[in-house]
C-alpha cells in the first residue's frame, strides 16, 4: 500500500496506491473523509481485481491544507493534476458523496480525462436537510479528544454508525492528528469543509449532469443516516440516474456511511465488477 506525494497546484497532494490487475480507478473520498474511506472496499476484494489510487483531497487526511480555494473548480485541478502525474490519460473515476460530486463536475468539465464514472451515494438532490443531517459528522472538527481511544468512543456513538467494522479503524487513524502524544484532534478544517459544502451546493449539478454521457454507475446506500432519512433517498438517486445519458442504478445495504463496509462494501464491489466487466 505505497503513499506517494506530489506537488500539484501549489500544495503537495497525497494519495494511496492499492496495485492490482485491473484497470486503474480513481478514488475520491467524502467531505471530510481521507483517502482510507475505502479501505472497506479493499479489503472487500477490490484490489488486486483494479489497480486503485485513492486520493487525500485538499486539506483532508496528508494533502496540504490551503487557506482558500476549496471550490469545486480547484478540487477538479488537483486531480486532473494527479492523473497528470500519474501519466493517466483518461481515468475511471469513482467518489463517495462529495467525492462523487467531484466525479461529476469532472466529467462535465473535464470530459476528455473521463472513461468511466463510479457514484456512491451522489446525486443531483441529496436530501434537503443534507446540511443538517450532516451536523454529527461536522460537529467532530476543531475538538480535542484526550486520546485516540477516546475519539473513537465517540465515533463509535454516532448515530450514523450502526455498526463497527474493523476496516473502519485506519480510516480514523488517518482522520486525526496527535496533539501531545496522548490527545487528538481531527485534520479536516471546519472552515475548510464549510467553504467546500457551500461551493458545492452552488454548483449547477442538474446542467452538468445532463452534458455528461460517461458510462456510469450510481450506487445508493438508502439506509437510515440521521434525522431518521437517508442522505441520499432512493428517489433522489433515480431522478439523478435519469437525467444522465449513460447511467444504471444499484442499491445496496448500510447508510451513506456504511454502505463502504461489511456487506454493503461487498455489494459495491461486486456492482463495480458488474459495471466494468469483471467477473470473479
Amino acid at each position: 500500500m505505497p503513499d506517494h506525494f506530489f506537488k500539484i497546484n501549489g500544495i503537495r497532494l497525497h494519495l494511496v496506491h492499492h496495485p492490482g490487475e485491473g484497470p486503474a480507478i480513481i478514488l475520491l473520498h467524502g467531505l471530510t473523509a481521507n483517502a482510507h474511506a475505502f479501505d472497506g472496499l479493499i479489503a472487500a476484494g477490490l484490489c488486486p481485481a483494479f489497480n486503485v489510487y485513492s486520493v487525500d483531497l485538499r486539506g483532508r487526511g496528508e494533502s496540504d491544507q490551503p487557506e482558500d480555494d476549496y471550490s469545486m473548480a480547484a478540487h477538479a485541478k488537483d486531480i486532473t493534476g494527479i492523473l497528470d502525474a500519474l501519466r493517466i490519460d483518461k481515468a475511471i473515476i469513482g467518489g463517495h458523496s462529495f467525492g462523487g460530486l467531484l466525479s461529476l463536475f469532472i466529467a462535465a468539465n473535464y470530459p476528455e480525462r473521463v472513461e468511466k464514472l463510479i457514484l456512491m451515494d451522489a446525486a443531483a438532490r441529496m436530501h434537503s436537510n443534507t446540511k443538517e443531517m450532516l451536523t454529527p459528522a461536522l460537529g467532530r472538527l476543531g475538538q480535542v479528544f484526550s486520546s485516540f481511544d477516546n475519539y473513537i468512543e465517540k465515533v463509535k456513538a454516532a448515530p450514523y454508525l450502526q455498526f463497527w467494522d474493523q476496516e473502519m479503524l485506519s480510516y480514523y487513524q488517518a482522520d486525526v492528528n496527535n496533539l501531545d502524544g496522548s490527545s487528538v484532534t481531527p485534520v479536516p478544517q471546519l472552515a475548510h469543509m464549510l467553504l467546500a459544502v457551500n461551493g458545492a451546493l452552488a454548483e449547477p449539478w442538474t446542467d452538468y449532469i445532463h452534458q455528461i454521457d460517461k458510462p456510469a454507475i450510481l450506487i445508493n446506500g438508502p439506509g437510515i443516516y440521521t434525522m431518521n432519512a437517508a442522505l441520499l433517498p432512493q428517489e433522489n438517486a433515480m431522478e439523478t440516474v435519469a437525467m444522465m445519458k449513460n447511467c444504471m442504478y444499484a442499491k445496496v445495504p448500510g447508510n451513506h456511511q456504511t454502505m463502504l463496509y461489511g456487506e454493503g462494501a461487498l455489494e459495491i464491489v461486486k456492482e463495480i465488477k458488474f459495471f466494468l466487466n469483471i467477473h470473479s
